[in-house]
């Protein structure tokens, strides 16, 4: 019985572990980058093109009806939103803004937060497995 039981273990860790997670049954959109893309700079402000990413990291299709937007934020004030449209899993969507700095502004000052908002329908379901990823923050 032993034999058997350490046989049986030695075969069972041999076997390969699953290493990621199982998909999200539903749709579930993530902010899964944001950078800065471009700096242009003139005589008194640098212009910082700043891109995000949104994909369906689930695994549902959104609806065709769901009105959905990345907001970007600044120390807890909406400055913009962006229009995110239905996506299909696996399906990314970038959305840019420009922020305008003073050249002489320090590196690594400006704090910038991307995240998603739904609108409708409701009830608003934006995050069915992982509310954690809806949101991005950068500085630069």
């Amino acid at each position: 019985m032993f034999r058997a039981l350490t046989a049986a273990l030695f075969i069972l860790a041999q076997a390969p572990v699953l290493a990621t997670a199982a998909t999200c049954a539903g749709a579930d959109l993530a902010m899964t980058s944001v950078s800065v893309q471009s700096v242009t700079k003139t005589r008194f402000l640098n212009e910082y093109r700043v891109v995000g990413t949104v994909t369906n990291v689930g695994g549902a299709m959104q609806g065709s009806n769901v009105l959905q937007f990345v907001d970007i934020n600044q120390y807890g004030s909406r400055l913009d939103d962006r229009g995110v449209p239905p996506l299909a899993p696996g399906q990314s969507y970038s959305v840019a803004y420009v922020w305008n700095r003073s050249v002489d502004a320090g590196n690594w000052t400006t704090p910038l937060s991307f995240h998603l908002r739904g609108v409708a329908p409701l009830p608003v379901s934006l995050n069915d497995c992982n509310p954690a990823n809806d949101r991005y923050d950068i500085h630069f």
